[in-house]
């Protein structure tokens, strides 16, 4: 079931006892908390974890402002740039190769046209369930001490948390063709 951010935000708040909201601007404490920390909580979580939802390829526009030192070239970072992944040339394989370096929003680097692998920041409506999962478990546990000032609970939050990340990150690693080693060494001994 695809769920909105305010949808997210009442599961986290019912899992530790509180009243669930209706929007952030509701009024209520709850509300407030949520409003205030859930972007920061959900674009950490989203950042964490290369999840395989959240990772896009754009080529990306050359800015006019030259770097000053180190690199030749400049590009813009998307609107919905969250990390870095890797940075090579169109038709590259896998897209990297480029010594690159993030500064003030824009890639620098030496190459004059480049191919950005990076984690995105998706609509809500498009995570898949053992996402939302693990962002209801992450918000919960933000949500706790402020809301309950108990820090039993809160730790136990915390904890489930923690849980819910590594069982959604074993879940999205298993939606792809697993790695396989390239150019190691002791493959070529063997031949």
């Amino acid at each position: 079931m695809a769920m909105s951010a305010i949808q997210i935000s009442a599961r986290a708040l019912l899992s530790i006892g509180c009243e669930p909201i209706s929007g952030f601007d509701d009024g209520s404490a709850e509300a407030d908390v949520a409003g205030m920390l859930y972007a920061g909580v959900r674009d950490a979580l989203l950042s964490a974890y290369p999840w395989s939802f959240a990772i896009a390829q754009r080529a990306l526009p050359e800015v006019a402002a030259q770097p000053l030192a180190d690199f030749a070239h400049a590009f813009a970072l998307p609107e919905d740039f969250l990390r870095a992944l890797s940075v090579g040339h169109a038709g590259a394989q896998r897209g990297r190769g480029v010594a690159y370096r993030i500064h003030e929003r824009r890639i620098h680097t030496d190459a004059p046209a480049i191919v950005l692998t990076y984690v995105f920041r998706p609509d809500e409506r498009t995570f898949p369930p053992f996402f939302d999962q693990a962002l209801i478990a992450r918000l919960a546990a933000e949500f706790c001490l402020p809301l309950t000032e108990n820090t039993a609970r809160a730790e136990l939050a915390a904890k489930r948390a923690e849980a819910e990340f590594r069982l959604a990150k074993s879940v999205d690693a298993q939606q792809q063709t697993p790695n396989r080693f390239e150019d190691f060494s002791l493959i070529e001994v063997r031949r």
